[in-house]
């Protein structure tokens, strides 16, 4: 029988209290007898008279009751919950970023999903980590590659329709070139249609321009995974000129570089698959805008809701 951890005494203390009661002794003296109030004892034994043969018998009685209120005149309709429960099965998203989608408080949206059995998502047993974050922006860069396929009509992940990816087929590939900040996770992002080392190399050149121009001084260092383009003579060649030695994370640990990681399922969530594009082309237009508003407006939750550039937009001084 589940009991309150709080309560003062358990079903047997209850049931003594009642027969002690029925056997004379006052509910007041009953309650001293057994180091509870008066409003305690008055409570089981007012529980007992109302309770009929049956409860008595199965000890329902002794339960507690929850103490939700009979009347909740604030909480959300049926028809109300539909919009939250929804754009969690479509977006996945948690009760931070659904608030800005449904117009609801995060506090809202969390009851909506606890009530559904949606305020957790199903996961596997997840690897051992630690966070780490640089103290300097701009010191330590993220760089990572994502593939998307180029396509010229909508395929069979938005309409299901297969004939339309034999249509797309041998359409080839696009390249998300990422470089992100590790300290305030702002974002340089680059769509070319290669992965060659000369494009690597030019990337995070202009990268390392567009975040000077920010104000951030020079990296020390650059984090990029195995891959042999980034052991090249060009993408060296650039690091030795910004001054920063280069960290390569060991075979299978992804989760190394997982601000980068994270970066990309952001932009594959909320920007590639967030709708129906009418080609690659469409969609790669709408990339430099996704980006920005990213950097400037998004909220992120490991920045307490603040957009990436509330890190860096005083890295000048001018507003000390």
């Amino acid at each position: 029988m589940k009991v309150h951890a709080n309560a003062a005494l358990g079903p047997a203390g209850r049931l003594a209290l009642v027969k002690a009661i029925e056997a004379g002794m006052t509910p007041k003296a009953a309650a001293a007898a057994f180091c509870v109030a008066p409003a305690t004892a008055h409570r089981w034994w007012h529980r007992w008279l109302g309770a009929d043969e049956t409860e008595r018998r199965s000890g329902s009685w002794l339960i507690d009751r929850s103490s939700r209120p009979s009347r909740q005149p604030r909480r959300l309709t049926a028809a109300a919950e539909e919009p939250i429960l929804q754009a969690r099965r479509q977006t996945s998203f948690g009760p931070a970023r659904l608030a800005g989608i449904c117009r609801r408080a995060r506090s809202t949206i969390w009851k909506v999903l606890w009530r559904h059995g949606l305020s957790r998502r199903r996961r596997g047993e997840r690897q051992t980590y630690r966070r780490y974050e640089w103290s300097r922006p701009g010191a330590l860069l993220h760089m990572d590659v994502k593939r998307l396929a180029r396509f010229e009509r909508p395929g069979h992940r938005t309409r299901g329709e297969p004939e339309r990816v034999r249509r797309n087929r041998g359409a080839g590939w696009v390249h998300l070139h990422v470089v992100i900040d590790d300290h305030s996770r702002y974002a340089h992002v680059e769509q070319h249609p290669h992965e060659d080392a000369l494009t690597n190399a030019a990337c995070l050149r202009r990268a390392l321009e567009h975040f000077a121009e920010l104000g951030l001084g020079p990296p020390e260092a650059v984090m990029t995974d195995g891959a042999w383009v980034y052991g090249s003579r060009a993408f060296q060649s650039v690091l030795a000129s910004a001054g920063a030695r280069h960290i390569k994370t060991p075979p299978y640990t992804p989760r190394w570089n997982g601000k980068a990681e994270r970066f990309i399922r952001t932009l594959q969530d909320e920007w590639a698959y967030a709708g129906e594009w009418a080609s690659s082309t469409e969609r790669a237009k709408a990339l430099r805008s996704f980006v920005r508003y990213y950097n400037r407006a998004r909220p992120h939750s490991s920045l307490g809701d603040r957009p990436p550039l509330s890190r860096v937009h005083n890295v000048r001084g001018q507003d000390t």
